[in-house]
């Protein structure tokens, strides 16, 4: 029987826009996890259909084949005076219209439906009618509104069915605009609930739910009717007097058929605790003192005190914890920062809970995106988010800021900075470029100094050689006699001498550039 439903806070005097959507989405997934945290003991109903949303957390608390085809009977008129009212709201009706009663009044009514006599030809405003037909539950009301907004009741019952698939019901049609008996008019708890969502998220549609008892002036054609409603969780002067009432409770409508049972969908909030209660198929039942009871009423109490003696708000994440350390690349005297939550995260839950059921999922986004976290960081930074579970169900999800600024290393910087420069293609390829150059340059170097070493050793064994030469001629020459001797050292150089050098010269060079 226990649910969960993934959907956004939802309060009952104020519902948010879009919030029968996303609770579409919410029931849809409810369907597959169960409800965490729901260790106390369910309670025991009667009826035989029932769904109770919390509002609050998100969560179906409890579910009752709560997706088992069901007869709304006169629960169908929120969707009735939803589409009146979104009709106002939209400048296609106004709330102080005079609207005539056409033949139509009485269409598809029984001798027995609940009605308060309006009659054909009969006048009264559009408001006026909206709280007959919610207050005291008044079948003509709504083919009178029906009429009036769409042109026709037929026309207006298609409006009706569309605006629940829109709405995302998916096992629901309407037949009619009051839920008299139709075995093509049908619904389930869990599209009643989107039903009645959207229409809680109307300040008008809940001041009229939750009237007690209101006077509609006189008309053309009778005096002035005093209304009780028939929710007797929300009033004292009905025909059930003071046995059901609830003080927490607001709105939103009863209904019964033989074929539906006794129904009623409600809202209840206490110490901010705000809760969406749908019951079907309920029975009437012989109470203590005699007197007969309806267990719609009486189960939906049990369900509110259910919650509301036994849950409590409990702060599972707060903005003061350090949720995890982060490593930090260039930083100045830190390497590293510490992560908490912008916001607290503060849940419903069972008071016997204990804090260690709930577990943490931590993303950082550089890691998500495969970089790495460098400074400078400011203390508030959003660097990651953090969302806290509990047997798979989720009760927020928040983002986690640096607790902390990490100042930027700037020598630290300059050599990331180098280090990524020297990492690019073109850079490599040019410092390739260089390499190879410079040890062209150093083979041509060696190369050099290599022949050059040759070079002077030929030289050197040349000259060594032609002055043994010279020194071998000289010993066998036949002395040369001359009063003036030329000094050695004056004596110009032989023919092949020069000859020798100019070549050993020209050897070197040409070897040099082979």
């Amino acid at each position: 029987m226990k649910k969960s439903i993934l959907f956004s806070y939802i309060s009952i005097s104020r519902l948010p826009r879009f919030a029968a959507l996303v609770m579409a989405l919410g029931i849809l997934i409810g369907t597959l996890s169960p409800q965490s945290a729901l260790a106390l003991d369910e309670p025991e109903i009667s009826s035989d259909t029932a769904l109770l949303i919390n509002t609050d957390t998100g969560g179906v608390y409890y579910s009752k084949n709560a997706d088992e085809r069901i007869y709304p009977a006169s629960t169908t008129k929120i969707m009735t005076v939803l589409l009146a009212i979104e009709a106002i709201e939209a400048g296609e009706a106004g709330i102080y219209d005079e609207v005539t009663a056409g033949s139509n009044v009485s269409y598809g009514l029984t001798s027995d439906s609940s009605t308060v006599g309006i009659m054909t030809g009969e006048a009264m405003t559009l408001e006026n009618l909206l709280y007959c037909a919610m207050v005291a539950s008044a079948n003509e009301a709504c083919n009178v509104i029906a009429e009036y907004i769409g042109g026709s009741i037929d026309s207006f019952v298609e409006m009706m069915n569309t605006r629940a698939e829109e709405l995302g019901c998916t096992g629901t049609h309407f037949a009619n605009t009051n839920g008299m008996p139709d075995d093509n008019h049908y619904t389930t708890a869990t599209d009643l609930a989107l039903i009645a969502s959207a229409a809680a998220d109307h300040e008008l549609f809940m001041t009229i739910c939750n009237t007690a008892t209101v006077t509609i002036p006189a008309t053309n054609m009778s005096a002035e009717r005093t209304l009780n409603n028939s929710n007797a969780l929300i009033g004292t002067e009905g025909i059930y007097g003071s046995e059901y009432y609830y003080e927490y409770a607001a709105g939103i409508k009863t209904g019964y058929t033989s074929a539906a049972g006794y129904c009623l969908v409600s809202t209840a909030s206490k110490d901010g605790i705000n809760l969406l209660c749908l019951v079907f198929g309920g029975q009437p039942y012989t109470t203590e003192s005699g007197a007969t009871g309806y267990t719609n009423f009486a189960d939906t109490i049990t369900l509110y005190d259910y919650i509301f003696n036994n849950y409590s708000y409990r702060e599972i994440l707060s903005t003061t914890e350090t949720v995890t350390i982060v490593d930090v690349a260039m930083g100045s005297g830190a390497n590293s920062v510490s992560l908490r939550p912008a916001s607290a995260v503060t849940a419903l839950v069972a008071n016997d809970v204990s804090d260690s059921d709930f577990t943490r999922s931590v993303v950082i986004y550089s890691q998500l995106e495969g970089t790495e976290l460098t400074a400078p960081i400011t203390a508030g930074d959003v660097l990651g988010e953090v969302s806290v579970y509990s047997d798979g169900v989720s009760y927020g999800t928040v983002s986690l800021v640096a607790a902390s600024s990490v100042e930027l290393s700037h020598w630290q910087y300059l050599k990331s900075q180098v280090a990524e420069t020297l990492s690019l293609p073109a850079v490599k390829i040019g410092i390739a470029v260089v390499v190879v150059f410079f040890l062209l340059y150093l083979f041509l170097v060696i190369r050099y100094r290599v022949l050059h070493r040759r070079h002077v050793r030929a030289v050197k064994q040349q000259r060594q050689a032609r002055e043994r030469a010279e020194r071998e001629q000289q010993r066998y020459a036949p002395p040369v006699y001359n009063s003036k001797p030329t000094p050695p050292e004056q004596s110009a150089p032989s023919a092949e001498k020069q000859k020798t050098e100019a070549e050993a010269e020209y050897d070197y060079f040409e070897e040099f550039f082979k």
